[in-house]
């Protein structure tokens, strides 16, 4: 079992009255993820709602800010047990035995435009085996044409923008192989999460978007950037690309500063507890 510390803060100069927040920054609860310990902060007298949604289990945060600094501070305890499968015993599901649950993580959404990379899927990856190995080639094909940069992507770069431009960040890499997934009609969903294990060299510890995709009736992780370990990933949200899991949507005027994030393995060999490691299995932390 891994089990992860997560410290994160976030920084705010609210100009206006009646700014809402809406955050996504808390750990996820699924079978295989389980929050011990955890705790929110605001630096303002405010109240706070948390609400969670039913179909993705997403945990959320809202909150209305007065003007001026505003602080939030969340941090905790995750404990991971991964379910862990040989990758060629992994094989895909039909779309006629789907969950009606998974459904919808099959068809194109805004930044994931399966659609139109149809042709490029089937002539890619058509022809290999139905299961694990095709999803890992698909990821691989990602990372190999795709450049990770800093700093050459926004908020309006799709999947389609990312094979054409062939450079991006994390969530780039993710909508790009997301896209290809699903227009294989293998349903992929995006994560965030943090960006445990990667280099340095890339910058201080951020945010993180992987894909999980749904094969043999379980969401097992991919990482196509491959800049983070994907041992070491605790999911905050999930969704069908970054439109649906921002970890701070923002309805006013606020001055943001970057977010401050630290995230720990404590290993304990006598309780069991690893440090994460790169596995060749395939890894998955949540069902249906």
């Amino acid at each position: 079992m891994v089990r992860m510390q997560l410290d994160l803060a976030l920084s705010y100069d609210v100009v206006a009255p009646g700014c809402d927040l809406i955050l996504n920054i808390h750990a996820a609860q699924t079978p295989c993820q389980r929050v011990q310990e955890e705790q929110l902060s605001i630096s303002q007298a405010i109240a706070c709602e948390m609400f969670g949604d039913q179909l993705t289990g997403n945990r959320y945060a809202r909150l209305r800010a007065e003007p001026g600094p505003l602080q939030i501070n969340y941090s905790a305890l995750i404990d991971i047990q991964h379910h862990v499968a040989a990758p060629e015993s992994i094989g895909e599901v039909p779309v006629s035995r789907l969950p009606a649950r998974v459904l919808h993580f099959i068809y194109p959404s805004r930044y994931c435009q399966s659609d139109r990379l149809l042709n490029l899927a089937i002539r890619e990856f058509g022809h290999l085996w139905q299961g694990y190995g095709r999803v890992l080639a698909i990821q691989n094909w990602v990372r190999e044409r795709v450049k990770f940069t800093p700093n050459t992507s926004n908020s309006h770069t799709s999947a389609i923008d990312t094979l054409i431009e062939q450079v991006g960040v994390c969530r780039d890499f993710a909508h790009l192989m997301i896209a290809l997934c699903r227009a294989l009609s293998i349903p992929a969903r995006f994560v965030t999460g943090t960006d445990y294990g990667a280099d340095p060299r890339l910058g201080p510890p951020d945010f993180h978007a992987y894909v999980e995709v749904f094969l043999d009736f379980r969401w097992y992780l991919f990482d196509p950037s491959g800049t983070a370990l994907p041992m070491g990933l605790v999911r905050m949200g999930t969704g069908r690309d970054a439109a649906d899991v921002a970890f701070a949507t923002i309805f006013g005027s606020v001055n943001s500063l970057a977010p401050k994030i630290l995230t720990q393995a404590i290993v304990d060999q006598t309780a069991g507890l690893v440090m994460p490691y790169h596995s060749s299995s395939a890894l998955s932390t949540d069902e249906v």
